[in-house]
């Protein structure tokens, strides 16, 4: 898998489709639903992007951090094995939340820390991770 995480309008998909050969794009903001991307068969490059959407689909749901982000870790392991079954390739965009600037509601804040989380947890899974801010794309090492 691989990271492209940076704030919004940054770049981050013209950074894919620099670096990927006919990406197949799966959208929060298109009304793609998190889980139904294993049903996509016939893809070798997938993007899944939206993260913050998903996560935010499910708080009202779910009241518990912890088992939200376990949820959260389940997709990310579920898209490993897909790579390593498939022989796909797995780009994850994640929105960059926050940068030091607390919101005033709690569904804000909780919003933006499982967001937090879900990149520390991706970035811990991905073979390669990049920041993208204004244009600008840079590998970072971990």
């Amino acid at each position: 898998m691989q990271l492209f995480i940076g704030g919004a309008c940054a770049g981050k998909r013209d950074a894919i489709r620099q670096h990927f050969d006919t990406p197949h794009w799966y959208s929060a903001h298109a009304g793609c639903r998190l889980e139904a991307w294993r049903s996509l068969t016939e893809t070798r490059c997938l993007v899944l992007e939206g993260w913050e959407r998903w996560i935010g689909q499910r708080l009202a749901d779910e009241r518990s951090d912890d088992r939200l982000r376990q949820a959260m870790v389940r997709e990310l392991d579920a898209l490993r094995a897909w790579e390593t079954e498939q022989g796909g390739q797995a780009v994850l965009i994640l929105l960059e939340m926050g940068r030091g600037i607390v919101p005033l509601g709690r569904e804000n804040r909780r919003l933006r820390d499982l967001n937090g989380w879900l990149a520390q947890d991706a970035a811990a899974r991905c073979e390669r991770v990049w920041y993208v801010w204004n244009g600008l794309v840079k590998s970072l090492t971990l």
